[in-house]
């Protein structure tokens, strides 16, 4: 029986004495940023570190916009807006101001941009992040290049910022360098949420993550009419913008 060569037991003691230094991809990976809690302790137990990761790009790919993904984020966002100001970009519906105050998030700390082209938009994604402005950046796109999303990447990873981008679910078949993917389905009384990309083992479960105010009926309006569901004070339809510049930015 031959003894371990004097490498594998180098490495070996190393390795013992370094137990964070080695990320394998059955264990749950430990951010070496912060985290914030989602406020959902069922979300939370499946997310490294156990909440959303600051200075990361986190996709959240949603079956249609107003499904419920901004209630998912408004704990989260709320303790943000205590003290930063957070950028919504490109949001498909005008932000109510009496629901974001309800949510605890309060004018003076929401900006929303609004732009003409979705090249706009991706640029002051990365201004604000590079500047690091605000607290939070939520984007919102449809088609994105691979190379946007690498600079998006590498702009997230530069800064103290939490960074969410909202895109369609159909998105999930495409590669991303976000290290954070999760996919947004409605259900009775909350959204069904799938994680397709973390930093550890694969994860095959959809979780059930209850959402107050949402519609408890199996029937789904896929429209979701503003007269009968109570989330839908945010999801009344944009206007058009008519301001000249490539960016207008609107205090909300």
């Amino acid at each position: 029986m031959t003894s371990p060569s004097p490498v594998l037991l180098d490495l070996s003691r190393v390795l013992s004495s370094m137990p964070h230094a080695i990320w394998r991809a059955s264990e749950m990976a430990v951010y070496k940023t912060s985290v914030l809690a989602s406020g959902f302790q069922n979300l939370d137990a499946e997310l490294p570190n156990g909440g959303w990761p600051r200075s990361s790009l986190i996709e959240l790919l949603v079956q249609q916009a107003g499904i419920g993904e901004m209630q998912l984020l408004q704990s989260s966002l709320a303790a943000i807006a205590k003290s930063q100001r957070i950028a919504l970009i490109q949001p498909p519906h005008v932000p109510n101001g009496l629901t974001c105050q309800n949510w605890q998030l309060p004018a003076e700390r929401l900006i929303w941009l609004k732009t003409k082209k979705a090249a706009d938009a991706l640029w002051g994604a990365e201004q604000i992040l590079k500047n690091g402005s605000c607290g939070a950046v939520l984007l919102w796109q449809t088609n994105v290049r691979a190379e946007a999303l690498r600079r998006l990447n590498l702009a997230a990873q530069t800064t103290d910022t939490y960074f969410f981008l909202m895109r369609p679910i159909s998105a999930q078949r495409d590669t991303s360098p976000a290290p954070l993917r999760l996919t947004l389905r409605p259900a009775p009384a909350g959204i069904n949420v799938e994680i397709i990309k973390r930093q550890g083992p694969h994860s095959e479960h959809i979780y059930f993550v209850h959402l107050p105010g949402m519609p408890a009926s199996r029937h789904f309006n896929s429209h979701f009419n503003i007269s009968e569901h109570h989330h839908a004070h945010v999801d009344l339809p944009a206007p058009a913008i008519s301001a000249t510049g490539s960016i207008t930015s609107i205090l909300v």
